[in-house]
């Protein structure tokens, strides 16, 4: 335990963890050995980190989720209610893995709506949104919008959040431009 984060006492973490300063670990989780969690964060009830797992500074962990080995999380991730990562394609309990699981990676500012699914070996693009439900099957660029199930994409996400409208590409609550360049959106570039 340590006074430059918080753990509820109702929590378990084990040995050779890293926790970032202001972080606060609530209700009933666990965080298992190896794992690296920055600063700033919040992880809610129940929630559980599996051995190794690499999370950045600023996440936002709500209840109910399990973050699996083989899953890193980059910096401002938001995880929503119960949503799920998964790290074994061909998962059997009689034949177990032994550690070799296939890898997932959350890009920086994405947010992953309540009870949406991350099939493992797939990368979630910086600011991408995954809508509450959904289920991810393939890799999801920059500031996409995927929703369904399968999930597809449904359009493009300004960074601070708001949906984008494709005829021009500017955020109505913030001014940010955005442009496409062979079929993915980029940041129009300011330059002082």
């Amino acid at each position: 335990m340590s006074d430059k984060y918080f753990v509820h006492e109702s929590s378990y973490i084990d040995e050779n963890v890293e926790i970032g300063e202001g972080t606060k670990i609530w209700h009933f989780c666990h965080i298992q050995s190896g794992v690296k969690i920055g600063h700033d964060c919040s992880f809610g009830q129940n929630v559980n980190v599996a051995n190794n797992v690499k999370i950045g500074n600023f996440v936002k962990v709500q209840n109910n989720v399990a973050i699996y080995t083989g899953v890193e999380i980059e910096d401002y991730v938001f995880c929503g209610p119960s949503m799920v990562f998964t790290n074994d394609m061909n998962p059997r309990a009689k034949y177990p893995k032994h550690g070799n699981y296939i890898k997932t990676l959350v890009k920086y500012g994405a947010s992953i709506g309540a009870n949406a699914t991350i099939v493992c070996g797939h990368t979630i693009g910086r600011f991408a949104f995954i809508a509450a439900g959904a289920v991810v099957v393939t890799n999801v660029p920059d500031y996409a919008l995927m929703m369904g199930i399968p999930a597809k994409q449904h359009g493009w996400i300004c960074e601070c959040g708001e949906f984008l409208k494709t005829s021009n590409f500017i955020c109505s609550a913030c001014g940010r431009k955005y442009y496409l360049e062979d079929g993915l959106l980029m940041p129009e570039r300011v330059y002082v």
